[in-house]
Parts: C-alpha cells; structure tokens; sequence
C-alpha cells in the first residue's frame, strides 16, 4: 500500500458540505486532501434550494459569486395555495423574499450536480488535492487519524490532523467514530422530480400548497425548468411507483386552487423521480477525537423545510471559523459548534413537524386546521413566526416558538 502525503484535513466526501469545506481551507493555506466516490454528480432530488440565512452563510463564506457565476438565482416571491383559498386572493398575497436577510435578494437555486462540480473545482483551483472515483476502504479515527482508500486500483493510505466526514447520511466517518445518530418517525412520504418545458412558470416565484391528498412545492431553476416535491399519506408507498410513475406525479399537480400548476402538468420529466420518507435526524456531538461531521453527516432536518443546504453552509462556516482560529482542533475546540447545532436543528425540527402537520396532513379535519391557521394568522401574524426559522434563520425566531404551548396555538 502506498503512502500518501500528510494533510491538515482529509475530507471525506466531496459533494456541497465537503466541498465547500476544501475551498475554505484551501484558500486560508491549509493542506486538504478531498475524496469523493462518484467520477460525475448525479441529480439526486435535493439540494438546490438554499434559504435566505444560508445564502448569507455562502457571503461570509467567500463563495457566493462562484455560485451565481454558476447560474445560481434568486426567487423573490413565495405564494400560498390552498383548497380553501380563491387562488386570486393567494396570489394577491404573495410573501416577497427580499424581506428576509439584508443584501440577500431571497432564496437561491442551483442544480445540484452543477453546484457540487463548481465548488469541487474551486476546491483545486484553491489549492486541494482533489481526487474522484474513489472508494474509502477503511478509517481511523483518535490522535492520528487516517484513511484507507482505493483509487484506479491502487491502495493508498492518507493521515491527516484531522478527519472531516461529508459523507451524507450513511456516513462511513460518523459510524468509525462511533458517533450515534437519532431519527424520530416519518411522516409522510415526499417524491422529487425536475422538469423542463414551463416556461409559463415565472422564474423568480416559488409556491406550495394542499388540495385533496396530496401537497406541493415548486422551486423554479430557470430557462422553464422547476424543481417539483410533492407529500402524500405514508400508506400510499406505491403510489407513484412504475414507468408512467412522473406521469401521475405531474397529474397530481392539476389542482382548483392553483390554476399556475397548468404549466407543471404540461411540463417534461428532466432528471429521476424519487421518493423518500420525511423525518429528522441528529447527533448530540457531531465530533469525535480526531473527527468532525458536517451537513447530513452530523443529522438532517426533514426536506419539508428545504434547509438541507442552508444548515450545511452554516456548518461550514463555524467549522471553517474554529479551524482557522486556533491551531486547537481537539473535540474541545468544536463543543460550540455542537452546542449551536444542537439548539438549531432542535428548533428546526419543531418548525418542521408543525408544517408538516399543516401542509402534508389531507381530508376534512385537516383542511379545517389549514383553514383556521391561515384565517387567525392574517389576524395574529405570530401564528406564522415559525417561517422565520425557515427564511431568516432558527436564532432570529423568538424562542417561545419552539414550544408546546405555541403549538397548541397553531395546531390546536
């Protein structure tokens, strides 16, 4: 087995967390070595929606300007439908995003494959030693950690100060440092598809809503491509399973109260239908001696919320901060990011339960609770303040949101 050079950081995992990570360090003159098993990214129905607090992260992080080079854009408005709602008075009501964070227009998008390949390159053009096609044989974590890796078939072995696992939700990296991971109930599942042919669909509008059985979101990419999710009951598994699954899956979208849709239901599968169970999921350190977890690595919040790539900026950028500070990288130097990430993720995943429940819960009774939750909250706007976790950030909502008493409110 040959021996490759010593690095301050390995990085397992070169997708957006991993990769981002590499081009910080890089730059700020730390040797990093990054490894990534796949030789071209695939569309892997998330990861192209980034919040207003995330799209800060990636200004304070130096690589927002990379990503609207890219083709990165901005949404501006967000628009609520519903069965009880006259779509006119819905689209009359439409939320600008530009409210959200100063100097950030509103969300951002960005086609996961296109994202992951532009900060993978801007991690070499930094400086990294960026490798693909590679498979991770072993780990070791403690004081001097390593890895193990196979590469065009040749075994080499990589020691680094420190061990970063980026390696999403099966991390190989949490499981060698013996890092427990959490996971509550799913609730509902939830399919992704992307497609093209809608360019009836305004490309700086985002929308969700509920009617029937089924509930949606739509995130336009640009050029009449959207990035489509829809929920249904957790004992309808099937029902978008076999070839005319994306078929039926753009059917669902025909709905009375969203009369816009017309131009999802014309529109053409571009990429895979997938669907998955929501639920969350967490670790109550995401370090270990010698190791350090970021984004889905380190647990996720359910995909209800969209947040997957804002929590991983965040996490970049606190990790990225500690390392830069002090050459203290022990399990002591990350207790703050632990602790930030714990009460983040805790508040994210009230946020998410409780919009679960109003959007991705179907027939009368939930109807009526949508109905009640929008009419008391055009009345009493901190029925809604759960939306601020969501776009401005989980430290900017007051924390008596977080609490069963404000569920009681909202939910009832």
């Amino acid at each position: 087995m040959d021996q490759v050079k010593a690095y301050d950081l390995v990085i397992v995992g070169g997708g957006i967390g991993g990769s981002a990570l590499a081009t910080v360090m890089a730059r700020a003159g730390r040797s990093v070595l990054l490894l990534e098993q796949s030789e071209a990214y695939q569309d892997r129905v998330r990861g192209e929606w980034i919040a207003p607090w995330g799209v800060a992260e990636t200004q304070t992080l130096g690589l927002y300007d990379l990503l609207r080079e890219a083709g990165g854009h901005h949404l501006a408005r967000h628009v609520t439908f519903d069965e009880h709602k006259d779509p006119a008075a819905a689209e009359a009501e439409a939320l600008p995003l530009g409210i959200f964070r100063p100097g950030v227009p509103g969300p951002l998008c960005l086609g996961h494959p296109k994202h992951c390949q532009t900060l993978f390159d801007a991690a070499g053009a930094a400086g990294a030693d960026t490798r693909r096609g590679v498979r991770v044989v072993s780990l070791k974590t403690g004081e001097a950690p390593s890895v193990v890796f196979e590469q065009d078939g040749q075994l080499l072995e990589a020691a680094g100060r420190l061990l970063v696992g980026a390696d999403g939700r099966t991390s190989m990296v949490r499981e060698a440092a013996g890092i427990v991971l959490h996971q509550d109930e799913p609730h509902h599942w939830f399919a992704g598809l992307l497609i093209e042919g809608a360019p009836g669909w305004d490309d700086d509008l985002q929308a969700i809503g509920t009617e029937g059985d089924f509930g949606f979101l739509a995130f336009p990419q640009g050029g009449g491509r959207i990035r489509l999710y829809g929920g249904y009951a957790l004992d309808q598994a099937r029902r978008f399973k076999g070839e005319d699954g994306p078929r039926r899956f753009l059917d669902a979208f025909a709905m009375r109260c969203a009369p816009v849709n017309r131009h999802i239901v014309e529109g053409r599968p571009a990429g895979p239908l997938l669907s998955y169970v929501n639920a969350d999921a967490w670790t109550d350190e995401p370090f270990a001696p010698g190791v350090v977890l970021v984004g889905d690595a380190a647990g996720w919040n359910d995909p209800i919320l969209g947040l997957g790539l804002s929590i991983t900026y965040r996490d970049v950028r606190i990790v990225s901060d500690i390392l830069k500070a002090s050459d203290d990288w022990s399990p002591a130097a990350f207790a703050p990011y632990a602790e930030e990430r714990a009460e983040r993720l805790r508040r994210l995943r009230f946020a998410a339960k409780l919009q679960s429940a109003l959007d991705m819960e179907f027939g009368p009774q939930a109807e009526a609770r949508r109905r009640r939750y929008h009419e008391q909250g055009a009345a009493d706007p901190t029925l809604k303040l759960h939306g601020v976790a969501v776009m401005a950030g989980p430290e900017l909502a007051p924390p008596e949101i977080f609490t069963e008493a404000h569920w009681a409110r909202v939910v009832g």
